[in-house]
C-alpha cells in the first residue's frame, strides 16, 4: 500500500500538507448531529474539541474509584499492560481496559460517545487503543510532543487520519498540573520525523518517547501557523475529542494535584489497521487492537 505519510525514514524531518479530511461526515448534515455546529467549527478547525460535564458528578465518582481500584490490584502485578514511570515503579498507564474490564468496556460503548465518534468519522467505529493514564501530585511525568497518527502509522500500519481520541478527565485540570496542552490546526500538517524505528520500540516508547517526536523547528512552525498552544481546563467529568493527528503532550506534575484520565482511542472500521509501514514487527494487541475491529454501534 502506498505510503501517504512516511516518516522517520529520512534524516532531516519535513512537513508534510494534510491528505485527509479532518471531518469525514458532510457538513450539510449538521443537522443531523449530536453536538452543535459551532462545535463542529471548532473540532474542525482546531482539531480538537471539549466539552465540560459530560458526565454527570455520580458517573465521575464511580469512574474516579474504578481507576484506583484497578491501580492498586496492579500495585505488584508484572504485566506488559502496566507500564511504569522510567525512574520508578510508580503506574504510569494500564491498557487495554476497555478488554479486560466489563467497567471500562460499558463506557467505551457509551452511546453519548459514539454518536459524536461516528459522526466525526462518518462510520462506524471500533477501539484502536484504551488506557488510564495517571499523574499523580508532586511526581507524575511528562508525556512529549507528537502526533498519535504519525507512531499508529508508522509503528502500527493505520493507513489514514480517520481516528479520534478521547480524553475522559476524571481529575480537575489546571494549567498547572500537567494537562494536556494541544497546538490548534496542527492537525492540518504531518511531520515527518527523523529515526529509524526498533522492533519492540514501544517498551521504551511507553514509558519516554524518543522517536516520533518533532523537532523544535517543526513545533515553532506549527505554533505559529495555529496562534499558540491551548489548555483545555476544567472539573473533572469533562471530555476532550482530539483528531488523530494533532499535534499535542503534557508537562510533568510538579504540584500537589493529580491529573488522571481514561483515554480511548476510536477508529473507522473502514481505516483497519495494515501492515507497518516501518516495515517492522506489529505491535502486540494490547496496545493496537487487530483482531476486535467490529462496529462498536451493531455489538452494543
Amino acid at each position: 500500500m502506498e505510503d501517504l505519510y512516511p516518516s522517520r525514514k529520512n534524516d532531516q524531518p519535513s512537513i508534510l500538507e494534510r491528505k485527509d479530511p479532518v471531518m469525514y461526515t458532510d457538513r450539510s448534515k449538521d443537522n443531523q448531529a449530536p453536538i452543535s455546529k459551532e462545535q463542529l467549527d471548532s473540532y474542525e478547525q482546531n482539531g480538537f474539541l471539549q466539552i465540560k460535564n459530560f458526565f454527570s458528578d455520580k458517573e465521575v465518582t464511580d469512574m474516579q474509584k474504578a481507576i484506583f481500584e484497578l491501580q492498586d490490584s496492579n500495585k505488584d502485578v508484572s504485566s506488559d499492560k502496566v507500564i511504569r514511570e522510567p525512574e520508578s515503579e510508580d503506574i504510569r498507564s494500564i491498557f487495554h481496559v476497555h478488554r479486560d474490564d466489563n467497567y471500562f468496556k460499558d463506557i467505551a460503548y457509551d452511546k453519548r460517545i459514539l454518536d459524536i465518534v461516528n459522526h466525526l468519522l462518518g462510520s462506524d467505529v471500533y477501539i484502536h487503543q484504551s488506557r488510564i493514564n495517571y499523574k499523580p501530585g508532586f511526581k507524575g511525568k511528562e508525556f512529549d510532543w507528537h502526533s498519535d497518527f504519525e507512531t499508529w502509522h508508522v509503528e502500527d500500519g493505520m493507513p489514514r487520519m480517520r481516528a479520534v481520541s478521547l480524553s475522559i478527565a476524571l481529575s480537575d485540570n489546571y494549567t498547572f498540573n500537567g494537562p494536556l496542552m494541544l497546538i490548534p490546526g496542527s492537525q492540518n500538517y504531518y511531520v515527518s520525523c527523523v529515526g529509524e524505528t526498533p522492533d519492540d520500540n514501544y517498551k521504551d516508547s511507553l514509558k519516554k518517547q524518543k522517536l516520533g517526536v518533532p523537532d523544535q523547528d517543526s513545533l515553532r512552525f506549527l505554533s505559529k501557523k495555529g496562534s499558540g498552544i491551548s489548555v483545555p481546563t476544567g472539573k473533572a467529568g469533562s471530555i476532550t475529542l482530539f483528531e488523530s493527528n494533532t499535534m499535542h503532550g503534557s508537562t510533568s506534575n510538579m504540584t500537589p494535584y493529580p491529573r488522571n484520565n481514561l483515554f480511548m482511542v476510536y477508529n473507522s472500521v473502514e481505516n483497519r489497521l495494515r501492515e507497518p509501514f516501518s516495515g517492522g514487527k506489529e505491535r502486540p494487541e494490547y496496545i493496537a487492537v487487530r483482531e476486535s475491529t467490529g462496529s462498536l454501534t451493531t455489538a452494543r
